[in-house]
């Protein structure tokens, strides 16, 4: 809804005052004392009222209201003489009075369209960066406050899941106490960062949360310290820790709120999401939900490219696990996914991921590394690209880069739900080292990482029982066993067809000797 009076439109959606299609300069505080006035016009506002509005209730002085008043009559010609838009009740409030005129606002086009009973808002989830509030600030590191969240955009800028408002708009949210609800009306964010830096002795300390613009809730937050001499590596250390928050913590929510509507009405984001929350439990069950999630969201949206990189996920899913009949035709499927979301939108680093992994099931680790480097390219903060790329280097028996990557991947997301995978890799390039004591402890805690499946415990099985502690050996037998009764070696080797023939050849011997 926006208003028309005289020659100027007050449009609380672009959070814009203009003249005669001229934007109008005016500060964040004073353009929402002039929304909340229009859109009150038919009553006199108190000082009360305006105060809950613009300040959230926090102490605010009726010279700081009046202040605001009086720039707001200034952004729209008026004055306290003359009074002929914005009228002072004495001691009382004030009232809107100029002739106003309401604009039902056309809807875009690109607007997704969401069924009317769902409460979930559907489309791409959008985020909006706030200023950092300095407290305590060093005047020399005071530009810190405005220079950490623009690399924070840039960053998010990689990620194509995302929708993230300019810096342009944001930053013109920079006072505390600001009122989350006019933010993201203002700039229609789905989600807001908002943020505090402090110089305490010496030190920078930033503050981050993560907030639902709609319910309030916070869903994330943390605390980075660093001294003043290492601001360089706070601020990359900021950003690849948000960024491992969001891709878990957004999806997450996103997915929660889905499952509260009919399933009837969500829309390709939303089944989007919600395949996600099934694709990281690796189960048969829930490799099938989240394809069914993908496909919908296909026929929803023919063109989403990351839709069709889930589809890929899972066909990758039903090869590797063994999860379908034909893993031949799974590997095919993983491959024509990944195709279908590459030729949609080839920078988007999930297709180029899920391009990467498909060359796994046909044994060429040298053209997943290509595909691969270049989703950690387009997006150097993708914590599952260094994983898979480290399992790659692992194929072919590069040590330091394999280590190397699981570092990465681990500092960037240290709960990914590919961790087991992560430890378990180590454990298996430990093997091909014949550390076998060391393979043996990764293994376990690989195996025991949420979202293990019967492989990882393939590879503990094999570890624990080169490093002869065979009764652990043997409980993970029985795990596999449990897990999938039909487990074979010839289903751990098309798995991991590593190149190291000396390792290959003592890890068959001990599956062996345990009845595989």
């Amino acid at each position: 809804m926006a208003w028309t009076f005289g020659e100027f439109r007050l449009d609380p959606e672009r959070f814009q005052l203009s003249r005669g299609g001229m934007p109008v300069r005016v500060e964040p505080q004073v353009l929402s004392v002039l929304i909340h006035l229009v859109r009150n016009r038919d009553r006199m506002v108190t000082k009360d009222e305006i105060a809950t509005a613009v300040w959230q209730g926090q102490a605010v002085s009726d010279a700081s209201i009046s202040s605001r008043i009086r720039s707001a009559r200034q952004a729209v010609d008026d004055d306290g003489a003359r009074q002929a838009v914005i009228r002072t009740v004495h001691g009382r409030g004030f009232r809107f009075v100029a002739e106003a005129t309401a604009l039902a606002p056309a809807p875009a086009a690109s607007e997704s369209i969401v069924h009317p009973s769902s409460d979930h808002p559907g489309g791409r989830p959008s985020m909006a960066v706030l200023p950092f509030r300095p407290l305590g600030m060093l005047p020399e590191l005071a530009i810190m406050s405005d220079a950490i969240p623009h690399e924070i955009i840039e960053a998010l800028s990689r990620l194509r899941w995302l929708a993230v408002i300019a810096r342009g708009s944001s930053f013109r949210f920079r006072q505390a106490g600001i009122d989350l609800d006019l933010v993201s009306t203002a700039l229609t964010a789905r989600y807001i960062l908002s943020g505090i830096i402090e110089s305490p002795r010496r030190t920078i300390a930033v503050t981050l949360e993560l907030t639902d613009a709609s319910s309030r809730e916070i869903l994330w937050a943390d605390r980075l310290v660093a001294p003043v001499d290492q601001i360089g590596d706070l601020r990359a250390r900021i950003v690849a820790h948000l960024i491992a928050a969001l891709e878990t913590h957004i999806p997450f929510n996103e997915a929660r709120l889905a499952r509260l509507n009919d399933p009837e009405s969500l829309d390709a984001w939303s089944n989007y999401h919600l395949g996600l929350a099934h694709l990281y439990r690796f189960t048969a069950v829930d490799t099938a939900l989240a394809q069914g999630c993908f496909e919908r969201a296909v026929t929803a949206d023919p063109q989403f490219a990351r839709a069709h990189a889930g589809l890929s996920f899972t066909s990758f899913l039903d090869a590797f696990l063994r999860l379908s009949a034909d893993p031949a035709a799974a590997g095919r499927n993983a491959r024509r996914h990944a195709e279908n979301s590459l030729e949609l939108d080839p920078l988007d680093p999930f297709a180029n991921f899920t391009m990467g992994r498909s060359f796994w099931l046909t044994d060429e680790p040298e053209v997943a590394l290509d595909w691969l480097a270049r989703a950690t390219a387009l997006n150097p903060n993708y914590a599952q690209g260094f994983y898979a790329s480290a399992f790659t280097a692992m194929l072919t028996g590069d040590a330091p880069a394999t280590f190397g990557a699981l570092e990465t991947s681990l500092h960037l997301s240290p709960l990914d739900p590919l961790l087991y995978g992560v430890h378990g890799v180590r454990a298996q390039m430990l093997v091909q080292q014949e550390e076998h004591q060391a393979a043996a402890h990764w293994a376990d805690r690989a195996a025991t990482t949420p979202g293990a499946h019967h492989l990882i415990a393939m590879i503990a099985l094999a570890a624990n029982s080169l490093a002869g502690r065979h009764d652990q050996a043997a409980r993970w037998r029985q795990e596999v066993r449990r897990r999938k009764p039909d487990a074979s070696a010839a289903d751990y080797f098309a798995a991991f067809p590593t190149r190291d023939t000396g390792s290959r050849a003592r890890i068959a011997t001990e599956l062996r000797r345990h009845g595989f």
